[in-house]
């Protein structure tokens, strides 16, 4: 599972919590919002229900809902959580491709996107219609990976914004979001090649993302390029 945890140290680096805390054999995660990928608890280890209690007991103390991810190698862990009316919430896929894959799809060139950083007030706009609010923008502040946000352009006027960090050889994109006016119309495909090329510029061999399994959409077009998917993990949250 070595390219696996690859993944998940780049995702870590491209999507930082704000604070990690050690508690017995979990790490915890501390974010004022952001996601569930920078709240929630992973194992590092064999884990007993003593463990469990005492994490769930911190994470409270940190003002946060008791949240765990679970990666492969986490089934008992899994069991565990489940007996204690823990329950499963956004299964995801690890999908990934190696660049130069990607780097070389046509794209109209209608449809270019520019890097910049830091982000414009119109990706700020997307974003926020789209559910990425300032918390999540808080997260792609505090990244220290190279990185920029994407904003694409649909007949002449801004289809879409993403954000794409690269780390350790793995470029990561986050955050794809469409205006209505361009999606089904090729956007997010020219947007997920352009984010792949600038990743490549900075070193990366693997693009990835990181996709919620209901999210069909974007399942679909990302095999479509040809991404293929190298693991799953899911989360566990205990809300009373």
């Amino acid at each position: 599972m070595p390219e696996l945890e690859a993944h998940f140290a780049a995702a870590e680096a491209t999507w930082p919590p704000a604070e990690t805390v050690a508690c017995g054999p979990f790490m915890l995660r501390r974010s004022p919002g952001g996601g569930k990928r920078v709240t929630a608890a992973t194992a590092r280890g064999a884990v007993a229900s003593t463990d469990i209690l005492a994490a769930e007991a911190q994470m409270r103390e940190m003002g946060q809902v008791p949240l765990f991810s679970l990666r492969p190698g986490d089934a008992a862990l899994d069991d565990m959580l489940a007996a204690q009316g823990y329950a499963i919430v956004d299964p995801t896929d690890v999908m990934t491709i190696p660049v130069n894959e990607l780097t070389g799809l046509p794209t109209d060139p209608e449809q270019a996107s520019l890097a910049v950083w830091e982000p414009l007030a119109i990706q700020l706009e997307f974003w926020a219609e789209g559910g990425v609010g300032a918390d999540r923008i808080a997260v792609m502040e505090r990244a220290e990976c190279a990185k920029t946000a994407l904003i694409g352009r649909h007949e002449n006027s801004p289809g879409g914004t993403c954000f794409v960090g690269v780390s350790g050889g793995i470029g990561m994109m986050h955050a794809l979001e469409i205006v209505p006016a361009a999606r089904r119309a090729g956007m997010g495909r020219a947007m997920t090649i352009q984010a792949a090329q600038w990743a490549a510029q900075q070193g990366a061999e693997q693009f990835s993302v990181l996709c919620v399994q209901s999210n069909e959409a974007a399942s679909a077009l990302y095999a479509r390029l040809g991404l293929a998917t190298i693991g799953q993990y899911h989360y566990r949250i205990k809300e009373s």
